[in-house]
């Protein structure tokens, strides 16, 4: 990724199927998505909403909001219907709902800086005539 062109944005269900909006409504995709930034939303503790997660996601995945017709590029597309899913987690927990920004500044930004980070370091590491060697497990 070189900065110059919008990301598109997926939630993941409990057997790792990417949900994602588009203009063709939602997609359920079990591939095409190895080389993503994972950003963790849910804390260990919260067992009995992971139990439901695959539910609430599928249920809300069906909704009228997520038709294709719906899309529109700059208003209701992949990260609206990400944020919308988040937001709605939130409201069954009782906690207020998350702004664009704020979701933005408190999990994307942190997790797009390190892997710009690791992308940067990468990159001038093979443009520089270095190589990574594993240590041997011992070392580990």
């Amino acid at each position: 990724y070189d900065g110059s062109s919008d990301l598109h944005v997926g939630i993941t269900n409990s057997q790792g199927v990417v949900y994602n909006y588009d203009q063709e409504g939602v997609h359920r995709a079990c591939s095409g998505w190895e080389q993503c930034l994972c950003i963790p939303l849910l804390q260990p503790h919260l067992w009995e909403l992971q139990q439901h997660w695959d539910h609430l996601l599928e249920q809300f995945s069906q909704g009228e909001a997520w038709l294709p017709h719906r899309y529109d590029e700059q208003e209701h597309n992949c990260y609206t219907y990400a944020l919308a899913f988040i937001n709605h987690i939130l409201s069954r927990q009782g906690k207020r709902p998350l702004s664009k920004g704020e979701f933005t500044e408190r999990f994307v930004m942190p997790q797009s800086r390190k892997a710009s980070r690791y992308l940067t370091l990468h990159q001038q590491l093979a443009h520089s005539d270095f190589y990574i060697v594993p240590l041997p497990e011992e070392e580990q």
